[in-house]
Protein backbone atom coordinates (compact mmCIF):
# COMPACT_ATOMS: atom_id res chain seq x y z
CA UNK A 1 0.00 0.00 0.00
CA UNK A 2 2.87 2.64 0.94
CA UNK A 3 3.99 1.89 -2.89
CA UNK A 4 0.81 3.40 -4.22
CA UNK A 5 0.92 5.94 -1.61
CA UNK A 6 4.58 7.17 -2.84
CA UNK A 7 3.82 5.63 -6.62
CA UNK A 8 5.87 8.39 -8.15
CA UNK A 9 7.46 9.91 -5.11
CA UNK A 10 10.68 7.76 -4.74
CA UNK A 11 11.06 8.05 -8.65
CA UNK A 12 10.74 12.13 -8.30
CA UNK A 13 13.61 12.03 -5.29
CA UNK A 14 15.87 9.25 -7.28
CA UNK A 15 15.89 12.25 -9.84
CA UNK A 16 16.70 15.11 -7.27
CA UNK A 17 13.54 16.80 -6.90
CA UNK A 18 12.91 18.18 -3.76
CA UNK A 19 11.10 16.34 -1.30
CA UNK A 20 8.20 19.41 -1.07
CA UNK A 21 7.95 19.10 -5.05
CA UNK A 22 7.93 15.34 -4.91
CA UNK A 23 5.36 15.24 -2.55
CA UNK A 24 3.04 17.53 -4.53
CA UNK A 25 3.88 15.85 -7.78
CA UNK A 26 2.94 12.67 -6.44
CA UNK A 27 -0.16 13.97 -5.35
CA UNK A 28 -1.32 15.35 -8.24
CA UNK A 29 -0.61 12.05 -10.18
CA UNK A 30 -2.52 10.54 -8.24
CA UNK A 31 -5.46 12.71 -8.53
CA UNK A 32 -5.36 12.68 -12.22
CA UNK A 33 -5.39 8.91 -12.36
CA UNK A 34 -7.94 8.76 -9.59
CA UNK A 35 -10.52 11.05 -11.68
CA UNK A 36 -9.79 9.64 -14.80
CA UNK A 37 -10.89 5.92 -13.13
CA UNK A 38 -13.88 7.43 -11.82
CA UNK A 39 -15.18 9.52 -14.99
CA UNK A 40 -14.49 5.83 -17.11
CA UNK A 41 -16.43 3.56 -14.52
CA UNK A 42 -18.84 6.21 -14.39
CA UNK A 43 -19.17 6.74 -18.02
CA UNK A 44 -18.99 2.95 -18.06
CA UNK A 45 -21.53 1.97 -15.41
CA UNK A 46 -24.43 4.98 -16.26
CA UNK A 47 -24.34 3.44 -20.17
CA UNK A 48 -24.60 -0.09 -18.74
CA UNK A 49 -27.73 0.79 -16.37
CA UNK A 50 -29.55 3.28 -19.16
CA UNK A 51 -29.05 0.31 -21.68
CA UNK A 52 -30.18 -2.01 -18.93
CA UNK A 53 -33.24 -0.33 -18.22
CA UNK A 54 -34.53 1.04 -21.60
CA UNK A 55 -34.45 -2.53 -22.81
CA UNK A 56 -36.25 -3.49 -20.05
CA UNK A 57 -38.71 -0.92 -20.49
CA UNK A 58 -39.22 -1.79 -24.07
CA UNK A 59 -39.69 -5.04 -23.44
CA UNK A 60 -41.96 -4.75 -20.32
CA UNK A 61 -45.66 -3.90 -20.58
CA UNK A 62 -46.06 -1.45 -17.60
CA UNK A 63 -45.03 2.10 -18.50
CA UNK A 64 -43.22 2.51 -14.75
CA UNK A 65 -39.79 1.46 -16.33
CA UNK A 66 -40.44 4.14 -19.32
CA UNK A 67 -40.52 6.51 -16.53
CA UNK A 68 -38.07 5.27 -13.94
CA UNK A 69 -35.80 5.91 -17.56
CA UNK A 70 -37.50 9.77 -17.81
CA UNK A 71 -36.79 11.09 -14.37
CA UNK A 72 -33.09 9.89 -14.95
CA UNK A 73 -33.46 7.65 -11.98
CA UNK A 74 -30.44 4.66 -13.65
CA UNK A 75 -28.34 7.66 -14.48
CA UNK A 76 -28.30 8.98 -10.74
CA UNK A 77 -27.48 5.55 -9.74
CA UNK A 78 -24.60 4.75 -11.91
CA UNK A 79 -23.00 7.63 -9.99
CA UNK A 80 -22.93 5.36 -6.37
CA UNK A 81 -19.86 3.38 -7.42
CA UNK A 82 -17.18 5.89 -8.70
CA UNK A 83 -18.13 7.79 -5.51
CA UNK A 84 -17.37 4.83 -2.98
CA UNK A 85 -14.43 4.76 -5.39
CA UNK A 86 -13.51 8.04 -4.88
CA UNK A 87 -13.96 8.05 -1.30
CA UNK A 88 -12.10 4.44 -0.96
CA UNK A 89 -8.91 6.20 -2.45
CA UNK A 90 -8.92 9.75 -1.34
CA UNK A 91 -7.00 8.52 1.90
CA UNK A 92 -4.71 7.07 -0.63
CA UNK A 93 -4.05 10.61 -2.87
CA UNK A 94 -3.85 12.62 0.09
CA UNK A 95 -1.57 10.49 2.15
CA UNK A 96 0.80 13.47 2.63
CA UNK A 97 -1.69 16.29 3.09
CA UNK A 98 -4.18 15.21 5.36
CA UNK A 99 -5.29 18.77 5.94
CA UNK A 100 -6.70 18.65 2.44
CA UNK A 101 -7.52 14.81 2.78
CA UNK A 102 -10.21 15.91 5.59
CA UNK A 103 -11.40 18.52 3.31
CA UNK A 104 -12.09 16.32 0.42
CA UNK A 105 -13.52 13.59 2.39
CA UNK A 106 -16.04 15.48 3.73
CA UNK A 107 -16.85 17.14 0.21
CA UNK A 108 -17.51 13.91 -0.93
CA UNK A 109 -19.88 12.75 1.81
CA UNK A 110 -21.74 15.85 1.47
CA UNK A 111 -21.71 15.07 -2.48
CA UNK A 112 -22.88 11.73 -1.08
CA UNK A 113 -25.90 13.15 0.90
CA UNK A 114 -26.88 15.17 -2.12
CA UNK A 115 -26.44 12.07 -4.40
CA UNK A 116 -28.86 9.78 -2.57
CA UNK A 117 -31.20 12.76 -2.31
CA UNK A 118 -31.27 12.93 -5.96
CA UNK A 119 -32.10 9.74 -6.31
CA UNK A 120 -34.77 9.70 -3.78
CA UNK A 121 -36.15 13.01 -5.35
CA UNK A 122 -36.37 11.07 -9.19
CA UNK A 123 -37.37 7.87 -8.01
CA UNK A 124 -40.73 10.04 -5.75
CA UNK A 125 -41.03 11.54 -8.96
CA UNK A 126 -41.49 8.33 -11.11
CA UNK A 127 -43.54 6.81 -8.76
CA UNK A 128 -45.88 10.26 -8.61
CA UNK A 129 -45.97 10.17 -12.52
CA UNK A 130 -46.64 6.97 -12.35
CA UNK A 131 -49.67 7.20 -9.79
CA UNK A 132 -51.18 9.44 -11.93
CA UNK A 133 -51.87 7.51 -15.18
CA UNK A 134 -53.51 5.58 -13.05
CA UNK A 135 -57.84 6.37 -12.89
CA UNK A 136 -58.10 6.03 -9.01
CA UNK A 137 -55.19 8.24 -8.29
CA UNK A 138 -55.58 10.76 -10.93
CA UNK A 139 -57.68 13.50 -8.77
CA UNK A 140 -55.57 12.64 -5.61
CA UNK A 141 -52.89 15.76 -4.20
CA UNK A 142 -49.99 13.08 -4.35
CA UNK A 143 -47.50 16.33 -5.44
CA UNK A 144 -48.35 17.78 -1.98
CA UNK A 145 -47.15 13.90 -0.18
CA UNK A 146 -44.19 13.72 -2.51
CA UNK A 147 -42.98 17.28 -1.22
CA UNK A 148 -43.78 16.69 2.26
CA UNK A 149 -41.15 13.93 1.82
CA UNK A 150 -38.95 15.30 0.49
CA UNK A 151 -38.65 18.03 2.89
CA UNK A 152 -38.39 16.07 5.59
CA UNK A 153 -35.33 14.47 3.36
CA UNK A 154 -33.61 17.61 2.31
CA UNK A 155 -33.93 18.78 6.56
CA UNK A 156 -32.75 15.67 7.59
CA UNK A 157 -29.74 15.92 4.85
CA UNK A 158 -28.93 19.48 5.48
CA UNK A 159 -28.86 18.44 9.11
CA UNK A 160 -26.15 15.56 8.03
CA UNK A 161 -24.03 17.66 5.93
CA UNK A 162 -23.68 20.22 8.41
CA UNK A 163 -23.11 17.71 10.92
CA UNK A 164 -20.15 16.02 8.80
CA UNK A 165 -18.55 19.56 7.78
CA UNK A 166 -18.67 20.84 11.53
CA UNK A 167 -17.52 17.47 13.26
CA UNK A 168 -20.36 16.97 15.60
CA UNK A 169 -22.09 14.08 15.44
CA UNK A 170 -25.73 13.56 13.95
CA UNK A 171 -28.02 13.78 17.17
CA UNK A 172 -26.07 15.96 19.31
CA UNK A 173 -26.29 18.43 16.10
CA UNK A 174 -30.41 18.20 16.16
CA UNK A 175 -30.15 18.38 19.72
CA UNK A 176 -28.67 21.70 19.77
CA UNK A 177 -31.52 23.04 16.73
CA UNK A 178 -34.22 22.65 19.16
CA UNK A 179 -33.41 25.67 20.80
CA UNK A 180 -34.21 27.12 17.57
CA UNK A 181 -37.51 25.07 17.15
CA UNK A 182 -39.68 28.61 17.40
CA UNK A 183 -37.95 29.91 14.46
CA UNK A 184 -37.77 26.52 12.26
CA UNK A 185 -41.61 26.85 12.89
CA UNK A 186 -42.09 30.39 12.30
CA UNK A 187 -39.88 29.63 8.92
CA UNK A 188 -41.89 26.32 7.74
CA UNK A 189 -45.04 27.81 8.99
CA UNK A 190 -46.85 28.25 5.24
CA UNK A 191 -45.47 24.33 4.67
CA UNK A 192 -46.76 23.11 8.14
CA UNK A 193 -50.63 24.53 7.00
CA UNK A 194 -49.99 23.41 3.93
CA UNK A 195 -49.17 19.56 4.85
CA UNK A 196 -51.94 19.72 7.34
CA UNK A 197 -54.39 20.99 4.99
CA UNK A 198 -53.21 18.61 1.68
CA UNK A 199 -54.33 15.58 4.50
CA UNK A 200 -57.20 17.23 5.55
CA UNK A 201 -58.26 18.20 1.76
CA UNK A 202 -57.49 14.40 0.69
CA UNK A 203 -59.44 12.61 3.67
CA UNK A 204 -62.45 14.51 3.20
CA UNK A 205 -62.04 14.54 -0.72
CA UNK A 206 -62.70 18.45 -0.28
CA UNK A 207 -61.37 18.96 -3.81
CA UNK A 208 -59.94 17.01 -6.76
CA UNK A 209 -57.88 17.63 -9.67
CA UNK A 210 -60.29 18.33 -12.69
CA UNK A 211 -62.87 19.80 -9.98
CA UNK A 212 -64.59 22.92 -11.02
CA UNK A 213 -64.63 25.31 -7.53
CA UNK A 214 -64.80 29.07 -7.65
CA UNK A 215 -63.28 31.19 -4.69
CA UNK A 216 -64.77 34.28 -4.66
CA UNK A 217 -61.86 35.87 -2.25
CA UNK A 218 -59.01 34.75 -4.36
CA UNK A 219 -61.10 35.36 -7.89
CA UNK A 220 -60.68 31.99 -8.80
CA UNK A 221 -63.46 30.28 -10.76
CA UNK A 222 -62.10 27.11 -13.19
CA UNK A 223 -60.77 24.00 -13.21
CA UNK A 224 -57.89 22.25 -10.18
CA UNK A 225 -54.99 21.75 -12.67
CA UNK A 226 -52.73 21.07 -9.76
CA UNK A 227 -52.58 20.92 -5.87
CA UNK A 228 -49.28 21.62 -4.25
CA UNK A 229 -47.75 20.89 -0.76
CA UNK A 230 -48.50 25.00 -0.72
CA UNK A 231 -50.67 26.13 -3.44
CA UNK A 232 -53.40 24.83 -5.51
CA UNK A 233 -53.48 26.10 -9.09
CA UNK A 234 -57.14 26.91 -11.00
CA UNK A 235 -57.12 27.38 -14.18
CA UNK A 236 -60.03 29.88 -14.65
CA UNK A 237 -62.32 30.13 -17.58
CA UNK A 238 -60.55 32.73 -19.13
CA UNK A 239 -57.21 30.60 -19.64
CA UNK A 240 -55.82 32.99 -16.65
CA UNK A 241 -54.37 30.51 -13.78
CA UNK A 242 -55.18 31.85 -10.13
CA UNK A 243 -52.78 30.46 -7.39
CA UNK A 244 -54.52 29.77 -3.56
CA UNK A 245 -53.02 28.56 -0.44
CA UNK A 246 -53.86 25.26 0.12
CA UNK A 247 -54.78 25.62 4.13
CA UNK A 248 -57.32 28.14 2.61
CA UNK A 249 -59.44 25.91 1.35
CA UNK A 250 -59.85 24.40 5.15
CA UNK A 251 -60.27 27.94 6.62
CA UNK A 252 -61.79 29.90 3.99
CA UNK A 253 -65.50 29.35 2.52
CA UNK A 254 -65.55 28.24 -1.36
CA UNK A 255 -67.74 26.25 -3.52
CA UNK A 256 -67.19 22.88 -5.32
CA UNK A 257 -69.09 22.14 -8.24
CA UNK A 258 -67.95 18.81 -8.20
CA UNK A 259 -71.78 17.66 -7.41
CA UNK A 260 -73.37 19.53 -10.54
CA UNK A 261 -70.75 17.68 -12.79
CA UNK A 262 -71.40 14.24 -11.06
CA UNK A 263 -75.27 14.26 -11.14
CA UNK A 264 -77.67 13.91 -14.12
CA UNK A 265 -77.80 17.49 -14.91
CA UNK A 266 -77.27 21.20 -14.48
CA UNK A 267 -79.58 23.82 -12.96
CA UNK A 268 -81.93 26.15 -14.34
CA UNK A 269 -83.03 28.68 -11.96
CA UNK A 270 -83.81 31.75 -13.69
CA UNK A 271 -86.85 34.01 -13.75
CA UNK A 272 -89.06 36.95 -15.86
CA UNK A 273 -91.14 39.79 -14.52
CA UNK A 274 -94.83 40.20 -15.55
CA UNK A 275 -96.41 43.31 -15.25
CA UNK A 276 -98.94 42.90 -12.24
CA UNK A 277 -101.44 44.97 -14.27
CA UNK A 278 -101.70 42.39 -17.49
CA UNK A 279 -102.52 39.72 -14.59
CA UNK A 280 -106.61 39.01 -15.76
CA UNK A 281 -109.56 36.46 -15.34
CA UNK A 282 -109.76 34.21 -18.95
CA UNK A 283 -113.46 34.76 -20.36
CA UNK A 284 -115.02 31.74 -22.19
CA UNK A 285 -114.12 32.99 -25.75
CA UNK A 286 -110.72 33.45 -24.85
CA UNK A 287 -110.27 30.06 -23.56
CA UNK A 288 -111.56 28.83 -26.88
CA UNK A 289 -108.99 30.82 -28.35
CA UNK A 290 -106.35 29.76 -26.08
CA UNK A 291 -107.39 26.02 -27.11
CA UNK A 292 -105.59 26.55 -30.26
CA UNK A 293 -102.36 26.21 -28.56
CA UNK A 294 -101.60 22.07 -28.49
CA UNK A 295 -99.57 21.72 -25.50
CA UNK A 296 -102.29 23.15 -23.21
CA UNK A 297 -105.26 21.94 -25.47
CA UNK A 298 -106.75 19.05 -23.47
CA UNK A 299 -105.97 20.61 -20.02
CA UNK A 300 -107.97 23.62 -21.09
CA UNK A 301 -110.80 21.49 -22.33
CA UNK A 302 -110.69 19.09 -18.89
CA UNK A 303 -110.00 22.53 -16.88
CA UNK A 304 -112.69 24.42 -17.98
CA UNK A 305 -115.17 21.20 -17.69
CA UNK A 306 -114.25 21.12 -13.98
CA UNK A 307 -114.37 24.65 -13.51
CA UNK A 308 -117.91 24.88 -15.18
CA UNK A 309 -119.48 21.91 -13.11
CA UNK A 310 -118.89 23.35 -10.26
CA UNK A 311 -120.35 26.96 -10.64
CA UNK A 312 -123.24 25.11 -11.79
CA UNK A 313 -123.46 22.98 -9.03
CA UNK A 314 -123.22 25.92 -6.48
CA UNK A 315 -125.48 28.24 -8.89
CA UNK A 316 -122.46 30.82 -9.26
CA UNK A 317 -123.30 34.27 -10.56
CA UNK A 318 -121.10 34.34 -13.81
CA UNK A 319 -122.36 37.73 -14.96
CA UNK A 320 -118.93 38.55 -12.83
CA UNK A 321 -115.80 36.68 -13.63
CA UNK A 322 -114.37 36.72 -10.43
CA UNK A 323 -117.59 35.23 -8.85
CA UNK A 324 -116.54 31.22 -8.31
CA UNK A 325 -113.83 29.36 -9.78
CA UNK A 326 -112.08 30.90 -13.41
CA UNK A 327 -108.78 30.35 -14.69
CA UNK A 328 -106.44 32.96 -15.21
CA UNK A 329 -104.03 34.20 -17.84
CA UNK A 330 -101.19 34.09 -15.61
CA UNK A 331 -102.25 30.46 -14.07
CA UNK A 332 -102.50 29.35 -17.73
CA UNK A 333 -99.27 30.66 -18.90
CA UNK A 334 -97.74 28.96 -16.03
CA UNK A 335 -99.08 25.53 -17.12
CA UNK A 336 -98.50 26.18 -20.89
CA UNK A 337 -94.35 27.02 -19.65
CA UNK A 338 -94.34 23.88 -16.95
CA UNK A 339 -95.18 21.57 -20.21
CA UNK A 340 -93.23 22.86 -22.29
CA UNK A 341 -90.05 22.57 -20.12
CA UNK A 342 -91.30 18.63 -19.59
CA UNK A 343 -91.36 17.72 -22.97
CA UNK A 344 -87.94 19.66 -23.82
CA UNK A 345 -85.50 17.49 -25.14
CA UNK A 346 -81.92 18.84 -23.08
CA UNK A 347 -84.02 18.57 -20.14
CA UNK A 348 -83.25 15.96 -17.29
CA UNK A 349 -86.73 14.34 -16.82
CA UNK A 350 -85.82 12.62 -13.51
CA UNK A 351 -84.65 15.75 -11.99
CA UNK A 352 -86.97 18.65 -10.44
CA UNK A 353 -88.77 19.85 -13.12
CA UNK A 354 -91.10 22.81 -12.15
CA UNK A 355 -92.68 26.66 -13.04
CA UNK A 356 -93.23 28.70 -10.09
CA UNK A 357 -94.79 31.87 -9.10
CA UNK A 358 -92.19 33.48 -7.24
CA UNK A 359 -93.64 36.60 -4.15
CA UNK A 360 -94.40 39.78 -5.96
CA UNK A 361 -92.08 42.67 -6.44
CA UNK A 362 -91.87 45.98 -6.53
CA UNK A 363 -91.53 45.36 -10.26
CA UNK A 364 -94.40 43.02 -10.83
CA UNK A 365 -94.48 38.91 -10.67
CA UNK A 366 -91.70 36.99 -11.21
CA UNK A 367 -92.26 33.55 -12.95
CA UNK A 368 -89.66 30.79 -12.61
CA UNK A 369 -88.25 27.96 -14.12
CA UNK A 370 -86.38 25.49 -12.03
CA UNK A 371 -84.77 22.25 -14.04
CA UNK A 372 -81.95 20.26 -14.98
CA UNK A 373 -79.98 20.59 -18.41
CA UNK A 374 -79.31 17.39 -19.54
CA UNK A 375 -76.06 18.38 -20.91
CA UNK A 376 -73.88 20.21 -18.17
CA UNK A 377 -71.45 21.56 -20.47
CA UNK A 378 -71.27 25.25 -20.09
CA UNK A 379 -71.54 26.31 -23.63
CA UNK A 380 -74.20 23.80 -23.75
CA UNK A 381 -75.92 24.61 -21.18
CA UNK A 382 -76.42 28.44 -21.82
CA UNK A 383 -77.37 27.42 -25.11
CA UNK A 384 -80.36 25.03 -23.89
CA UNK A 385 -81.23 27.77 -21.11
CA UNK A 386 -81.29 30.81 -23.91
CA UNK A 387 -83.49 28.33 -26.24
CA UNK A 388 -85.97 27.70 -23.73
CA UNK A 389 -86.31 31.77 -22.16
CA UNK A 390 -86.01 32.93 -26.35
CA UNK A 391 -89.82 30.68 -26.17
CA UNK A 392 -91.09 31.55 -22.98
CA UNK A 393 -89.99 35.49 -23.49
CA UNK A 394 -91.83 35.51 -27.46
CA UNK A 395 -94.96 33.26 -25.40
CA UNK A 396 -95.87 36.27 -23.19
CA UNK A 397 -98.53 38.34 -25.99
CA UNK A 398 -100.06 35.17 -26.59
CA UNK A 399 -101.26 34.88 -22.93
CA UNK A 400 -102.31 38.93 -22.87
CA UNK A 401 -99.43 39.02 -20.56
CA UNK A 402 -96.73 41.86 -20.23
CA UNK A 403 -93.04 42.09 -19.60
CA UNK A 404 -91.97 44.48 -17.22
CA UNK A 405 -89.19 46.69 -18.69
CA UNK A 406 -87.96 50.48 -17.04
CA UNK A 407 -88.77 52.87 -19.27
CA UNK A 408 -85.75 54.60 -20.92
CA UNK A 409 -85.12 58.49 -21.21
CA UNK A 410 -86.99 58.54 -24.66
CA UNK A 411 -90.04 56.90 -23.88
CA UNK A 412 -90.38 59.59 -20.95
CA UNK A 413 -89.89 62.41 -23.30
Amino acid sequence: MNKIHHLLYDYLISVGITDSSAKYMNMIALLLALLIIVFVIDFLIRKLLVNAFNGFAYRSKSNFDNILVKNKVPRNIAHIIPLLIAIEFIPIVFYDFQYIENIIEKGLKVFGIILTLWIARSVLNSIKDYLKTLPRFKDKPIDSYIQVFMIFAWVIGLFSAFAIISGISFWKFVTTLGAASAVIILVFRDTILGFVASIQVSINDMVRIGDWITFEKYGADGDVTEINLATVKVQNFDKTITTIPTYALISDSFKNWRGMTASGGRRIKRSIILKATSVHYLSEEHVEKLKNIELISNYLTDRQKDINTYNQSKNIDKTLLINGRNLTNLGVFRKYIQSYIEIHSAINKEMTIMTRQLAPTSQGIPLEIYAFSSDKRWENYEYIMSDIFDHMLAAVPYFDLELFELSSGNSLA
